[in-house]
């Protein structure tokens, strides 16, 4: 078993915020330590039991730093200032009001062209998938960004486990639709058409740094955060990690998501991290890392697919990238 070593980075214990306040309790995930467990995708038949999360399933992950040199966000910041409009629109009103948010029992429902359709309890639909931790840049539209040690596992892995059919070209994702407990969804005057939805081209899902997080920081997923099942597409804005996923849909058409809906000129579909791309009303060339204040604004320049070029730009061979932005 890896033992992981404390490092500089990691926030210091006056640094996160209680569990109490941030993390609801309910009962997980039995995630197998091992890829060998298998797993008969047969919808609601398959219903298994779950007990309370079990901090051993977060110890000895394997872990890999895709932003060295750069110190992770503290927790208390990655869990306090997010964009998750389903609660509202201020950056602190998931974490005020995301623990009205039911997290278990979660299922989630997959569809469309592959051979494992159904709807699945979600210990049952990811059992056996092997975890790690990956260290990786967060860098959102609205031009700041944050570095946060994700756990959880390869798209990619899932995927293969659903089947998807040779024509499949798009895999797509929606957010939990349930106003009750979304009290933005109640009263944010926008134009986006509940549910969220976001979606990327198989190759991107494919690709070996695209991962479905259950957790963060060695723990699982805050509520405001996406728990329990949220994307994490580093090379791309962070509206594209798509956050507390309930349904995944496999087809061969391009179908416009939630922000393309609510303003094309300003969200597209790909929207990779490009500097010489900028937002209509504000320029992508630097972002704020937080934490950051007035008299110390931690402004630094943005990369090229933030700064995961060399990993991902094949993907984009031949395209034009201000046009497919």
């Amino acid at each position: 078993m890896l033992i992981k070593v404390k490092s500089n980075s990691d926030p210091l214990s006056s640094e996160i915020t209680p569990e109490s306040v941030y993390l609801n309790r309910r009962r997980f995930l039995s995630l197998g330590a091992s890829a060998s467990v298998s797993l008969s995708l047969g919808g609601m038949s398959s219903l298994s039991t779950a007990g309370p999360i079990d901090p051993s399933v977060f110890s000895g992950l394997n872990s890999t730093n895709y932003a060295p040199g750069e110190a992770a966000t503290p927790f208390e910041t990655a869990s306090t200032y997010n964009n998750f409009y389903e609660f509202g629109t201020s950056k602190d009103d998931p974490a005020r009001y995301a623990n009205e948010m039911t997290v278990d029992p979660w299922s989630v429902k997959v569809e469309g062209m592959a051979g494992k359709t159904g709807v699945f309890p979600l210990e049952d639909l990811i059992k056996g998938l092997v975890l790690e931790e990956r260290v990786y840049r967060l860098r959102c539209v609205e031009a700041w960004s944050m570095v946060i040690p994700w756990v959880g596992f390869p798209l990619r892995d899932l995927i293969t486990r659903l089947e998807p059919q040779g024509s499949a070209k798009y895999v797509f994702f929606e957010t939990l639709n349930r106003p009750s407990e979304m009290r933005g969804m109640r009263s944010f005057s926008s134009t986006i058409d509940w549910p969220y939805v976001e979606g990327l081209r198989m190759d991107e899902a494919l690709h070996p740094m695209t991962m479905l997080a259950v957790g963060m920081y060695g723990k699982e997923l805050p509520n405001q955060n996406g728990a329990p099942l949220r994307l994490v597409v580093p090379w791309k804005y962070g509206f594209k990690s798509i956050k507390s996923i309930s349904k995944i849909r496999f087809t061969d058409k391009r179908e416009k998501t939630s922000w393309e809906k609510a303003g094309p000129s300003e969200y597209g579909f790909y929207s990779n991290v490009n500097p010489k791309v900028d937002h209509p009303r504000w320029s992508q060339k630097t972002e704020r890392r937080l934490p950051n204040t007035l008299f110390s604004p931690n402004r630094i320049e943005t990369r090229m697919f933030n700064g995961y070029a060399e990993e991902v730009e094949s993907l984009y061979a031949g395209m034009d990238l201000k046009k497919n932005f």
